[in-house]
């Protein structure tokens, strides 16, 4: 049976996942979509930079992200002058790492829907008299639908299953910082191997879950993130 503070974890956790989700598909797919339409010698480069998370360590972006949110460096002391409180070791702190380490799970899937988009439909709708928001809610979001919804799947499972960078830049505070994956490290250290496997039961059937509806939606074998994995 679960304690109270692995239900405060698993709410922390799900709301952790939502925020970063809601805010890579609200950035992001502005980058994605003018990577897509960009075509220059460094976009490689760009696009290498937006793909480090995905290689990385966890532990190496977490550390440079503990760096840079630290009272002493320009980002951190800012942010403790416009909030009055510190970034690393808070739950702000945690939704800006995840989004950073989430960031290439949204836009890979938005980057390859964009790419695929034929483009006359766009400039038919422009000729029309469509504006550049009428279009995008009319024309691109139906057509990319399904791309859509797997890059909010992946950030939402991702961030759900982090450890290495949310472990270094938020520490183990319950009810703050203290996600699933860090209470199940915390039950394995004392132990508590029941606890323990009632928080990995959990993630192992909603990543099963998740990724069964994200391949049955694609319909075509995940086209959607397969680029990711070449």
């Amino acid at each position: 049976m679960l304690e109270n503070n692995a239900f405060a974890a698993v709410g922390l956790t799900l709301k952790l996942a939502f925020l970063t989700s809601v805010l890579l598909m609200v950035l992001v797919t502005p980058l994605a979509w003018k990577l897509a339409n960009w075509q220059h010698k460094l976009k490689p480069v760009f696009m290498s930079v937006l793909a480090l998370p995905l290689v990385l360590p966890p532990t190496v972006l977490g550390f440079y992200l503990l760096v840079a949110f630290s009272p002493q460096s320009p980002v951190g002391e800012g942010w403790q002058w416009l909030t009055g409180h510190q970034l690393a070791f808070s739950f702000d702190g945690l939704v800006i790492g995840s989004f950073i380490y989430s960031l290439p799970f949204a836009l890979q899937p938005l980057y390859s829907g964009f790419t695929q988009l034929d483009k006359r439909y766009v400039e038919v709708a422009h000729s029309l008299g469509f504006g550049k928001i009428e279009t995008f809610f009319r024309i691109i979001l139906p057509m990319c639908k399904a791309p859509f919804i797997v890059a909010f799947g992946l950030s939402f499972a991702h961030t759900i299953g982090e450890f290495g960078v949310v472990l270094m830049i938020g520490g183990n505070i319950p009810g703050e910082t203290q996600v699933l994956s860090i209470a199940l490290y915390e039950h394995v250290e004392a132990l508590e191997y029941g606890q323990a496997h009632a928080l990995s039961l959990g993630l192992l059937l909603f990543s099963f879950l998740l990724l069964t509806l994200l391949y049955r939606f694609n319909g075509k074998g995940g086209q959607g993130w397969s680029s990711m994995s070449r």
